[in-house]
């Protein structure tokens, strides 16, 4: 399901993962409309983050780590984000929000790992927020849309409609995950049953090494 340089997670991992996260968050009292911040390189992680705080019926706010920390401050107050998934070497970075609580998912994950692998089932409405990502702010400040699952739904139906994603498709996440535009690499191979390919943090700065990574995971779609 997911790849990224010599880490790999099967659907079935990635599956359980992200549930032992949903049930981490849901017993922190993580639920619908419940916003939670995500700063993470790219990573396996970043993927079972967002799938958890998805599965454990809230919405993940994406915080690039290589935003100012003036924004980043400002967006946690803004959101009043109550806790925060990131990773140990990128928490001591972050502001820190009045009581908001920060998780490693990589330091931390051994408290995770004890929850039920189960897939949760909850009572969420399809006008709920998945996600909320922020404007640049040039024409002010930075603005939250928060975008209903109803939205992301219908977006991935009509991508999966108009180029039809096979299960024997390989798929580059190379996009910043603070960028709309990522959304589609994000879901669409892993609704599909494709493989999803991530690109180390900062490799846009590196074309020759992001050739390499398409020509070594055999890339079918860019």
């Amino acid at each position: 399901a997911l790849v990224l340089e010599g880490e790999q997670l099967s659907y079935r991992e990635l599956n359980r993962r992200a549930n032992q996260l949903a049930h981490y968050l849901r017993a922190q009292g993580v639920g619908a409309e419940t916003l939670v911040g995500l700063s993470m390189e790219r990573s396996v992680e970043m993927v079972v983050g967002i799938l958890g705080v998805l599965k454990a019926g809230g919405a993940y706010v994406p915080l690039d780590v290589e935003y100012p920390a003036e924004r980043l401050q400002y967006m946690l107050e803004d959101a009043a984000v109550k806790i925060l998934l990131t990773q140990g070497r990128l928490a001591p970075r972050m502001p820190v929000i009045g009581a908001m609580s920060i998780l490693s998912l990589d330091e931390d994950w051994e408290d995770i790992a004890v929850c039920s692998e189960e897939n949760p089932r909850l009572p969420f409405e399809p006008e709920h927020p998945a996600y909320v990502i922020y404007t640049s702010g040039s024409t002010g400040k930075p603005k939250g849309v928060m975008v209903p699952h109803r939205a992301l739904c219908n977006h991935m139906a009509w991508m999966q409609h108009t180029f039809s994603l096979r299960a024997t498709d390989v798929v580059l996440q190379k996009t910043p995950f603070s960028f709309d535009a990522s959304v589609w690499e994000f879901y669409a191979p892993l609704l599909a049953g494709a493989r999803l390919v991530m690109a180390r943090q900062g490799i846009l700065r590196d074309m020759a090494s992001l050739v390499q990574v398409m020509i070594d995971q055999q890339v079918s779609i860019l």
